[in-house]
C-alpha cells in the first residue's frame, strides 16, 4: 500500500500538520482493537481529504464506508455553515466507537450515520452531493459511482479511495482477483466518461479525485 521510501513518506508526516489528539486516539484504538486497521484513513490521507473538504466548501456530502470514522471527521471540518455529511457503513459492531469518536470530533451534530447496506441506502436520500468520498467494497465502486453520478451537482467531486490497489492494478488482468479487477474496470470507466474531469493521485494507495462537468 505504500508506494514512497519510507524517509520520504517520513519527511511528509513531519511537515504536514500533526493529527488533532482525537484523531490520533481514533488512530491508536483502531490499531489495538479492529481488524484490518490499514483501511484507516490516517494522517496524510486524512489531511487531503480535510484540504479538499475546505477548498470545496460543501454543503452536503455522501461518504460511503463510514470504517471506523477518521474520514468522515477529516470531511466534516470543511462543511459549509449548515451543512451535513452522510456516511454509510454495513458494519453495526463498530458503531459505538464510531459515534464515540463523532461526539469527541464535535462533528456528531453534522453528520448522518447510516447503518445498512449503500447501495439501499443511497436511493433513499434526497440530497444535490458537492463531495462524494468512495471507500467501501471494491467490487461495487462502478454502482456506486453511477448511483451517486446523477445528484452530483455540476462542479462538484467524487474521490475514490484505494484506486492503485497496492499496485496490483498494473499487473497482468488474466491474473487478477475479482477487487483487483473491479478496481481496474472502475479506473477506466472514470477515464472514459467524457462527463468528467479526473486525476489519479499516487497518495498511499491511490486517490481517484473526479470532477463532474
Amino acid at each position: 500500500m505504500e508506494f514512497l521510501p519510507q524517509e520520504i513518506d517520513d519527511y511528509a508526516g513531519l511537515h504536514t500538520k500533526p493529527e488533532t489528539e482525537t484523531l490520533s486516539g481514533l488512530n491508536r484504538e483502531t490499531y489495538a482493537n479492529v481488524l484490518r486497521p490499514r483501511m484507516l484513513s490516517g494522517h496524510i490521507q486524512g489531511k487531503i481529504l480535510e484540504t479538499f473538504s475546505y477548498m470545496v466548501r460543501p454543503r452536503r456530502i455522501l461518504e460511503i464506508g463510514t470504517y471506523t470514522g477518521y474520514s468522515a471527521i477529516c470531511l466534516a471540518q470543511g462543511l459549509a455553515e449548515g451543512g451535513v455529511l452522510h456516511t454509510i457503513d454495513i458494519n453495526d459492531e463498530l458503531e459505538t466507537m464510531v459515534r464515540k469518536y463523532f461526539a469527541k470530533a464535535n462533528v456528531e451534530d453534522r453528520i448522518q450515520y447510516h447503518l445498512g447496506n449503500a447501495l439501499e441506502i443511497i436511493p433513499t436520500l434526497n440530497e444535490a452531493w458537492d463531495l462524494v468520498f468512495i471507500d467501501a467494497d471494491k467490487e461495487n465502486y462502478a454502482r456506486y459511482y453511477d448511483l451517486v453520478f446523477d445528484s452530483v451537482r455540476p462542479g462538484g467531486f467524487i474521490i475514490a479511495d484505494n484506486v492503485l490497489w497496492s499496485g496490483k492494478v498494473t499487473g497482468d488482468v488474466s491474473q487478477m482477483d475479482e477487487e483487483t479487477r473491479s478496481i481496474t474496470a472502475f479506473n477506466k470507466k472514470v477515464q472514459d466518461d467524457a462527463r468528467v474531469d479526473n486525476v489519479l493521485m499516487p497518495v498511499r494507495d491511490g486517490l481517484m479525485v473526479i470532477r463532474k462537468k
